[in-house]
């Protein structure tokens, strides 16, 4: 059994999460991190980082397990259990996972957010024969075929960017008329001839057999079936904040409210990373927002 008692418990092991244990530490102060996954967050389906993080390595997951390492050397207590609930208690926090109940001064959330789901029929009935989260991890196994991207940002462009090594063709679906994403990597689709946008576009339902066979879209023309392999939903995050207090505010999309600080509406409470109202979402965000609120617990512990 773990210690139970710490100054600080981050909760999640992103990048986010990472680094603020890091600099904790570093101040001498006792910390834990808590992940009901596996460290790193997203970032691990990331296999080449851009831009790459300074001085660090330039895959997703070699990048995590760096910064997980570099902690352990610093005492920080890594304990992989999923946290269930925080609450206010005797002039600071309790928080409960399905191992146990553990006791800090202070709190700060850094558990990121997920990729949303279509919501469609098929998806959640073909994941993992076919209906990916990972173009990295299994782009291999769409070897000369075709898969769709549904998405118009950043991530759904690189994702595109890297089926395409493996693909014989990309549909690019996106309800909008235009990408979202950086205008390098649109300049990058333009100059592919492997990726095909489908602008204007929805997915109505994932279609098959054993495994993915069909993507169905909706389009100015109608309803649409189009033979594929596999499909990749790139449409935004969801925070992960269900442990979190109700009363602690939120902003439309569920994402927590902060003060320029870093702490939520309910005191000793920190948000960082992509559960944050905000927050920018890249690496360098993360890292930066992580040594905000670290600035603002250590001021108030030491």
């Amino acid at each position: 059994m773990p210690d139970s008692r710490f100054d600080i418990i981050v909760i999640g092991e992103g990048i986010a999460g990472l680094t603020a244990a890091h600099a904790l530490a570093k101040q001498g102060l006792s910390a834990a991190t808590f992940e009901q996954q596996i460290f790193g967050g997203l970032v691990l389906n990331v296999n080449e980082l851009d831009p790459a993080p300074p001085g660090g390595e330039a895959g997703g997951a070699a990048f995590a397990a760096e910064m997980t390492q570099a902690n352990a050397e610093a005492g920080v207590s890594s304990i992989q259990e999923p946290v269930t609930a925080i609450a206010a208690s005797d002039g600071g926090f309790t928080v409960t996972t399905g191992g146990g109940s553990y006791r800090a001064r202070q709190v700060i959330v850094a558990s990121g957010a997920s990729l949303k789901a279509l919501g469609v029929p098929g998806e959640a009935e073909f994941e993992g024969r076919g209906v990916s989260k990972c173009a990295d991890c299994d782009g291999p196994m769409f070897q000369n075929e075709t898969v769709a991207v549904v998405g118009g940002g950043d991530s759904a462009l690189q994702e595109a960017l890297v089926l395409s090594h493996y693909c014989g063709k990309v549909l690019l679906i996106h309800r909008g008329t235009a990408f979202s994403a950086q205008q390098r990597f649109i300049d990058q689709i333009k100059g592919n001839d492997k990726i095909e946008p489908r602008f204007g576009s929805t997915v109505e339902a994932i279609l098959g057999g054993q495994m993915v066979e069909k993507v169905r879209i909706n389009n100015a023309n109608g309803s649409e079936e189009i033979p594929c392999a596999g499909v990749f939903a790139y449409i935004g995050l969801e925070p992960n904040a269900s442990f979190v207090p109700g009363t602690v505010k939120r902003d439309h999309a569920g994402r927590l409210v902060t003060a320029d600080s870093l702490e939520t509406t309910l005191p000793g409470l920190w948000a960082v990373g992509a559960v944050r109202s905000g927050c920018g979402g890249s690496l360098d965000d993360a890292m930066a927002d992580a040594k905000r609120a670290v600035d603002g617990v250590a001021a108030r512990l030491k």
